[in-house]
């Protein structure tokens, strides 16, 4: 009898152990981000950790990860805004970062999207921080303006890029069209290898400064940021509401002193309507919970202006229907 009993609690311990490891359920979460190079990929790393929670870690009360039990979020390398949205509707990608504009355009099938069906089940999580547009020339090309751009070797970013779509409005408010320059399509830190190399006199990149590729170059190699503003160029803003004047401080990139007029766009964090509703939930609310505070502030010089007040600026897709609701529980929503 005696050895019955203790067969019964020891079978009873592991079939609450099992019961236990049962109802925490390991899930994945993906977060398609932009070249290694650029802001998306470090702030989706830092967000990726924020709200994983892997089974058996210690939990938020105990010092451990305040993430989404049971969940292992993951940031991948990616071709950035346009890329990430065709793989949430594809069914590849969990959630992806995207420009505020190119998001605008997928869900309404305009823009960048005329032509295309429009991406109806695109939803938002999140706005994220400012994406400065830096123009980015080689101090020995002569270049002051955009204007100057005219002949040069100047890199576009490659084809699905929001960069690109941006940097074609932006030539033509300075009035010129891609014809007018000597196009490449790369990566920020492509363009930036051949500028080295003196092989390129100018790129554009959208991100949140200071940019990885474009600090690395400035220590290297003499370059100038160029100003973009509506007031040289105003009809890029009154046809193009989603931009937003901005100034790159001086100082944030070496031989570049002074403060730079340019142009942003908001950082976007979005998902798919077909994401479960109490997964995207807990994960907004890991997302502002006070431990990933502290992580977005340590972690990276963006990571600062990604704050709970701003998170609805600039949308222009529906919210998530998780999102929504801890927005609504913040008091951010009505």
């Amino acid at each position: 009898m005696k050895h019955q009993k203790i067969f019964t609690g020891v079978a009873l311990a592991l079939g609450l152990t099992a019961a236990a490891a049962g109802a925490q359920q390991m899930s994945f979460f993906r977060i398609g981000t932009g070249g290694t190079a650029g802001t998306y990929y470090p702030i989706g790393g830092l967000l990726a950790n924020a709200i994983s929670n892997p089974p058996g870690s210690r939990g938020c009360d105990e010092g451990g990860s305040c993430g989404v039990p049971g969940l292992i979020a993951s940031a991948l390398s990616a071709n950035g805004s346009v890329a990430n949205i065709n793989a949430i509707a594809g069914g590849s990608l969990e959630s992806g970062f995207s420009q505020s504009d190119v998001a605008t355009w997928a869900y309404t099938g305009t823009g960048l999207w005329e032509g295309n069906p429009p991406v109806e089940k695109l939803r938002a999580i999140a706005n994220l921080y400012p994406e400065s547009i830096h123009l980015v020339a080689s101090a020995e090309a002569g270049i002051s303006s955009v204007a100057d751009l005219k002949g040069k070797r100047v890199s576009l970013d490659e084809p699905g890029s929001g960069t690109l779509v941006d940097a074609k409005i932006i030539l033509e408010g300075y009035g010129l069209a891609e014809g007018d320059i000597k196009p490449e399509y790369l990566k920020p830190d492509q363009a930036a290898d051949r500028m080295r190399d003196g092989a390129m006199d100018a790129f554009f990149f959208v991100g949140g400064y200071p940019a990885g590729a474009i600090s690395e170059l400035a220590s290297q190699h003499a370059v100038k940021l160029i100003p973009i503003s509506c007031e040289e160029a105003p009809k890029i803003c009154e046809d193009f509401k989603f931009f937003s004047a901005d100034t790159v401080p001086g100082g944030t990139y070496e031989g570049n002193p002074d403060d730079v007029k340019t142009l942003s766009v908001g950082a976007q964090w979005v998902t798919s309507a077909d994401q479960p509703e109490e997964l995207i939930y807990e994960i907004t609310k890991a997302l502002w919970n006070d431990a990933t505070r502290k992580q977005l502030d340590a972690g990276h010089a963006k990571g600062k202006m990604i704050t709970k007040e701003s998170a609805l600026n600039g949308i222009g897709i529906p919210l998530h229907p998780g999102a929504e609701k801890f927005y609504k529980e913040a008091g951010l929503l009505k």
